[in-house]
């Protein structure tokens, strides 16, 4: 018997298609209808349907507000100095051509450590009193105490501390998509820019960064929200605090659900997350990239 190639491609996703459903559709489905209940925290323990209660207590709590608002500070700036500085590596080795090779395999290093492995690096590198960074600016002159700086115990800049081992792990993800989009940019139109005269910062912003939309609109949106969850990282580093300044919003779910046994309300703050970033994505993708857009 014949099998037409639509039926082919079907059974082919088919496994996929199942184990997507059993082991990310249903638990999403789940996780998003436990936000209407008041659960037990017991096995097997009462289930009191609340309607909206859990998402008014969210919305209500300061808890949520501020890591919210922590959250997205976060990833704003994570995703902000990732892509300025994967762009300029991207520019240098796409000007390089083959002779960056080596720098590129060099360069893409870091995505091979895992988070906690780095979390843990970075918290020895910053730490208080016997950190390697602050004594090293103390040798230089830059401070007058090693302990000055407290990088993971001030509340002022504990975020953006805890914000640069991200940064280190994953500039070369966006410098590598970065890097992949310039390669389908043809030299006919860069030559074309050049013959009339266009200098490199017009040719940058009138032409490679319009060219690589769709290519900017998927690193910015995985990035995004991949820096939106940061969990482990953070974890490691300051475990939320100095007095929740680094708590994030999947900190706070994962604190709600697990140490304060309130599954219905972890559910509602994270069904909110979701809604959030499905959101920010569409954005994104309408603002940056632009489909359907006349070329």
């Amino acid at each position: 018997m014949r099998v037409s190639d639509r039926r082919f491609a079907l059974l082919l996703m088919a496994p996929a298609a199942l184990f997507l459903a059993a082991f990310v559709l249903w638990p999403l489905i789940r996780f998003v209808w436990n936000a209407f209940y008041d659960i037990s925290p017991i096995a097997g323990g009462p289930r009191a349907f609340v309607g909206l209660q859990n998402f008014i207590d969210a919305f209500a709590s300061a808890s949520f507000q501020g890591a919210s608002v922590r959250t997205v500070v976060y990833t704003l700036v994570v995703v902000a100095l990732e892509f300025a500085a994967g762009l300029v590596v991207a520019l240098i080795f796409a000007a390089l051509g083959r002779r960056s090779t080596v720098f590129r395999t060099i360069f893409m290093y870091p995505l091979m450590i895992a988070p906690v492995v780095a979390g843990l690096l970075w918290r020895f590198l910053l730490i208080d009193n016997f950190g390697i960074v602050n004594e090293l600016l103390a040798r230089a002159g830059v401070l007058d105490n090693p302990s000055r700086i407290g990088w993971l115990s001030d509340p002022a800049i504990a975020l953006f501390a805890v914000a640069l081992p991200d940064i280190w792990l994953t500039t070369s993800f966006i410098t590598l998509v970065l890097f992949a989009g310039l390669q389908t940019i043809p030299g006919e139109i860069l030559e074309a820019a050049r013959i009339d005269g266009a200098r490199f910062p017009t040719m940058l912003f009138r032409v490679i960064i319009p060219l690589l939309r769709p290519v900017i609109a998927v690193a910015l949106i995985v990035r995004g929200i991949d820096a939106a969850r940061a969990f482990d990282i953070i974890l490691i580093q300051t475990n939320g605090g100095p007095q929740e300044s680094t708590t994030t919003l999947s900190l706070l779910i994962y604190r709600t659900m697990t140490r304060y046994g309130d599954i219905g309300l972890a559910s509602a703050m994270g069904t909110i997350y979701l809604i959030g970033m499905l959101l920010v994505a569409a954005v994104a993708v309408t603002a940056i990239w632009r489909p359907g857009e006349a070329r």
